[in-house]
């Protein structure tokens, strides 16, 4: 067996998940390339995200709801829409933050994270998601917290 072969035989792919992400992110691109207001093209992007939301499993859908309102309520800047399948905010066009429903990648809790985007630089090392397993009211000011330090 030569080693490029062995190496062959040790990749499997991607996952049903990871494709399911590119189809999702391709998906979303293809939708943004639409013609149309761009107050139309706000309200379908937010439209397809609460969507996305009512579609997960109850404990990560009531996250992503109060997750949603958190940052409508206190970074109303930032725009709601789809990211690789995720609800994500951005900010001019730049995905500044997300959530992950636990079932996205078959984890064991969902993530609200940040992209390269996000102004939370603090040092040399800085933690750029959160686990989730349940959203309390301090989690939910630490989160609006977080997401205003974001976008400063």
């Amino acid at each position: 067996m030569t080693a490029t072969t062995a190496s062959a035989a040790k990749f499997d792919g991607f996952t049903d998940e990871e494709r399911g992400a590119m189809k999702a992110r391709a998906q979303e691109l293809k939708a943004t390339s639409r013609r149309g207001s761009r107050a139309d093209k706000a309200a379908e992007e937010e439209a397809a995200v609460v969507a996305k939301i009512a579609e997960m499993q109850e404990s990560d859908r009531v996250m992503a709801e109060r997750i949603h309102a958190v940052i409508k309520e206190n970074v109303p800047e930032l725009a709601p829409k789809l990211w690789y399948g995720m609800p994500s905010y951005a900010k001019d066009g730049k995905v500044v933050c997300f959530f992950q429903s636990a079932q996205k990648f078959s984890a064991r809790y969902a993530t609200f994270g940040f992209s390269d985007k996000a102004d939370l630089d603090d040092g040399a090392m800085w933690p750029a998601s959160y686990a989730l397993k349940e959203l309390t009211a301090e989690g939910e000011a630490r989160i609006a917290e977080l997401v205003r330090d974001a976008v400063s």
